[in-house]
C-alpha cells in the first residue's frame, strides 16, 4: 500500500521538526516527518533522566552553545518558544595538564565575548519546544528511508518500519540529514548527478568524529576552589573540559575526548569511564572521581550519524554544499535541509534553523 502526502521531511532532527514547525505556521499540514531513530532531536541529545528528574538534570551530549549576538535568527526563535537560557559559566581560573605527573597548571580563565549561551534543559529544551504543537501522526519515529525513486511529478519514498516497508508518494522532498549521511545510506534512483553525489559525500558531518564525557555531581565544588571548570589537557583522555551545571539543579563537569574514533572503538566503554573519573581527579581532586551519574556518547559509534568516512576525519565547520540538483528528474524535487546546508552556521545549532528556513522557502516558491 502506498501512502500519499505533498511533503515528506526525511530527519527528525532540529532541522526536520523545524521545517515542520514551519509549514504548521504557515497552515500548510499535508506532510510527514520520518526519522530512523527511536526518539527525535537528532545530534541534539541530552543525558538519560528519569521521570522523577527535572529540566535543571539533562545535560548535553550533542551541542551545548548558542551565540544570540552572530545569531538572531536561532535567539528569536528560542524567545519566541519561550524558553531560558543562560551564560556559560567561566569565572575562575581555567587548568592545563601538560604531562601525565606532573600537577596541572592554574592559568587565568578565558572570557568569551559575547558570551557562549545554553538553555535550561539543555538544547533539547529546543526539540521539545517545537515537537509539542507539531500533529503527534505526522511524526513517525523508527522509520528509515533507504530508497527515493523520483517517477514523473511524484517521488516515492521507502521507508523500513519494522516489520515491514512502508511507501510514501510525495510531490517534495526535505532532506534533514547530513549530505554525507544521505548520499552513504540512501539509494537515488536514477542516481543525483555525480558532481552533487560527490560533493555530498566530501561534507564533513559535524559531530561525527566526536565522543563527549558528562559527569554529575551534586553540587559544583570546583568554584570553591577558584576554578571555572574549564581546562585543557595534553594528556587525556578528554582534551578540552567546561562546566556543565545548570543554574539551581545539579552540578557537572563534560568534556571532548581527545582519543582518536579509531582508538575509542578498542576501548570497553567502562575502561573510558575509569580514566576519564581518575582523569577529573587529577584536575578537581578526588572528590571529582565519584560522580553521581556519568555518560559518554560516541557519536563515531551512531550509525544515524556517521558514516566510514567520518572515523579518521577531524570534525571542522566547512562550507555549504548545494542543497538541491539542478537537473530533472530530481530538479525541484529534493531539498537539503540539515545544518551543514547552512550558507552562514553549517554544522551548528544556528544553522539547522537557517537551512530549514531556507528550504521550506524555496518549497513553496516552488510549488502553488
Amino acid at each position: 500500500m502506498i501512502q500519499t502526502v505533498r511533503i515528506a521531511i526525511v530527519g527528525g532532527g532540529l532541522a526536520g521538526l523545524y521545517a515542520a514547525y514551519l509549514l504548521e505556521q504557515k497552515g500548510i499540514h499535508d506532510y510527514v516527518v520520518l526519522e530512523a531513530r527511536e526518539y527525535w532531536g537528532g545530534r541534539i541529545t541530552t543525558t538519560p533522566s528519569s521521570t522523577e528528574s527535572s529540566a535543571l538534570d539533562r545535560f548535553d551530549l550533542g551541542p551545548t552553545w548558542f551565540w544570540p549576538a552572530y545569531q538572531p535568527q536561532l535567539d528569536r526563535l528560542i524567545q519566541n518558544l519561550g524558553l531560558e537560557r543562560f551564560a556559560q559559566h567561566e569565572t575562575g581560573s581555567m587548568l592545563v595538564e601538560r604531562t601525565p605527573h606532573g600537577a596541572p597548571e592554574r592559568m587565568p580563565g578565558y572570557t568569551y565575548a559575547p558570551p557562549s549561551m545554553r538553555l535550561i534543559g539543555g538544547m533539547s529544551a529546543l526539540i521539545d519546544a517545537l515537537q509539542r504543537p507539531l500533529p503527534p501522526h505526522k511524526l513517525l519515529l523508527n522509520h528509515r528511508v533507504r530508497r527515493m525513486r523520483s517517477e514523473g511529478q511524484h517521488v516515492e519514498l521507502d521507508a523500513e518500519a519494522a516489520p515491514q516497508t512502508l511507501t510514501f508518494r510525495v510531490e517534495s522532498l526535505l532532506l534533514a540529514v547530513p549530505p554525507r549521511l544521505a548520499a552513504t545510506t540512501i539509494d537515488f534512483l536514477p542516481p543525483l548527478p555525480e558532481p552533487l553525489m560527490q560533493a555530498w559525500c566530501n561534507t564533513a558531518t559535524w559531530m561525527a568524529p566526536h565522543a563527549k564525557y558528562v559527569a554529575v555531581h551534586d553540587q559544583p565544588f570546583w568554584r570553591a576552589q577558584g576554578l571555572s571548570g574549564e581546562a585543557r589537557s595534553a594528556c587525556g583522555p578528554l582534551g578540552e573540559i567546561h562546566d556543565a551545571s545548570m543554574p539551581g539543579g545539579s552540578a557537572a563537569l563534560f568534556g571532548f575526548f581527545a582519543l582518536p574514533a579509531a582508538v575509542r572503538k578498542g576501548i570497553p566503554e567502562e575502561t573510558l569511564r575509569m580514566h576519564c573519573r581518575a582523569q577529573f581527579a587529577r584536575l578537581f581532586g578526588e572528590q571529582a572521581a565519584t560522580p553521581r551519574a556519568d555518560f559518554i556518547k560516541d557519536w563515531a559509534a551512531d550509525p544515524w550519524t556517521a558514516t566510514e568516512a567520518d572515523q579518521n576525519e577531524v570534525s571542522q565547520h566547512g562550507l555549504a554544499p548545494q542543497s538541491s540538483a539542478a537537473e530533472d528528474p530530481w530538479r525541484g524535487r529534493l531539498t537539503g535541509i540539515a545544518s551543514e546546508w547552512s550558507p552562514q552556521f553549517p554544522g551548528y545549532v544556528a544553522g539547522a534553523i537557517e537551512a530549514a528556513a531556507l528550504g521550506v522557502d524555496k518549497l513553496l516558491r516552488q510549488t502553488p
